[in-house]
């Protein structure tokens, strides 16, 4: 099979070539690196592992996906000022953006546009303004990728998530206190983990990240990489919870090393929105389920909450 993808991309290759020396009486092939052929390819013809995008345009996607999330704290700010609290004091608007259930949910309702902020620059980036294919040149396909294999990855997950918690005991996290404010932030946050966040953290993280550091570098420094931003952007939200971040920095891994094997981001997007999904609902069944008789959110539920 190896064999087979090398001699089909020679192929490939050498009808670039000929292109060119027949319609704009290019001098022979020694004059094209190999590399410029390859992004001749993938200006013509992209696939997910050659991407029509370089690791300069990934990094500044990722840049505005982070700021696109700060945004709905920085309204959330003019709310706090709205409400007569002093903003130049850092502690007291930190208190009252974290604590004030009005202020938490305007910040969660704002995601959404964020997401979708940060989709549309995918689109535009990926499509190259609708020249390419969105899921063609993302990976659409399943790649090998079955349905029992996310069956033992959920096990996995919430088996070791169940013994860490064990181990380091219960312990709160931002995104705890967001859920304890109020049910209608449950619901919100509950809807953003299953339908948005999934897509677009996939499409960044695996898909436009992954695919130009595989492309420039390869496919060591692509995982590093991918897993470590991913990571990296959701520690604030896990601060001081051991489980949570041991938890996020192994599903990060998994889902770049589906990438890696499969060739194709459609498997993370759809074990990212399971384990989300499944969370999600025991989220919102959580005061009927019997966690130790409380109406608050239990720990064991969120170590793999993105």
């Amino acid at each position: 099979m190896f064999c087979f993808c090398v001699s089909t991309l020679n192929l490939e290759l050498f009808f670039v070539k000929l292109f060119f020396v027949q319609n704009f009486n290019q001098p022979p092939v020694e004059n094209f690196s190999e590399k410029q052929l390859q992004q001749i390819l993938a200006d013509e013809n992209p696939t997910p592992n050659n991407p029509p995008w370089n690791w300069l345009t990934a990094s500044g996607v990722w840049l505005a996906s982070i700021v696109f999330l700060v945004l709905p704290s920085i309204l959330a700010v003019f709310y706090a000022a709205a409400k007569n609290i002093d903003v130049r004091n850092a502690e007291t608007l930190k208190e009252f953006l974290l604590n004030d259930s009005s202020a938490i949910l305007l910040q969660m309702i704002l995601v959404l546009p964020a997401h979708i902020l940060t989709l549309a620059l995918a689109w535009a980036v990926v499509t190259k303004f609708n020249k390419f294919s969105f899921r063609k040149t993302l990976g659409w396909e399943l790649g090998g990728f079955k349905f029992w294999h996310s069956v033992v990855i959920l096990v996995a997950f919430f088996l070791l998530a169940a013994t860490l918690t064990a181990l380091f005991g219960e312990q709160d996290n931002e995104l705890m206190r967001i859920l304890r404010s109020s049910r209608s932030a449950v619901y919100i946050v509950a809807f953003l983990a299953t339908f948005t966040a999934p897509i677009v953290e996939e499409v960044v993280y695996r898909g436009i990240i992954y695919s130009a550091f595989y492309k420039a570098f390869g496919v060591g420094i692509a995982v590093i990489v991918a897993s470590t931003l991913f990571s990296a952007v959701h520690f604030l939200q896990y601060n001081g919870d051991v489980t949570a971040l041991i938890m996020i920095c192994l599903l990060s891994l998994v889902l770049t090393l589906i990438r890696a094997r499969t060739g194709n981001l459609l498997p993370c997007i759809v074990l990212h929105t399971v384990f989300n999904g499944i969370q999600s609902l025991l989220l919102i069944l959580q005061p009927y389920l019997n966690f130790g008789n409380t109406t608050e959110p239990h720990p064991a539920l969120f170590h793999l909450w993105k």
